[in-house]
């Protein structure tokens, strides 16, 4: 795997995390960990065994695959209506088509 192929795996879970985990403050400790872990084969102290490396990488897609797999079964639930709390969406879709012809959604429905 080269390094194209790593800074595409890397560019996905950023990606990812930034889309299904967020970007608010208090979410930045997962986008730090991801930076931290794709940074540290610079240091000393991480191993060269090309095997290990390989290893990370495939966690890191994998995990990828199941952020996307995860919130892409979430909405197919949604989409299904099974048994799951739709409100919170509908607020969402009413927001987005309210934002879309430049009008706000009134009090009542602001979470």
């Amino acid at each position: 795997m080269g390094l194209r192929d790593t800074l595409m795996v890397y560019r996905n879970l950023i990606k990812a995390v930034e889309k299904h985990i967020g970007k608010e403050e208090h979410k930045v400790h997962f986008t730090d960990f991801i930076r931290e872990e794709f940074r540290k084969k610079r240091n000393l102290d991480y191993p060269k065994d090309p095997s290990f490396i390989l290893q990370r990488i495939k966690l890191a897609q994998n995990y990828t695959y199941l952020l996307n797999s995860v919130h892409h079964h979430k909405d197919l639930l949604f989409s299904y209506n099974i048994a799951v709390d739709r409100s919170n969406e509908m607020t969402k879709v009413l927001g987005k088509s309210a934002a879309s012809v430049g009008l706000r959604l009134p009090d009542v429905y602001q979470s």
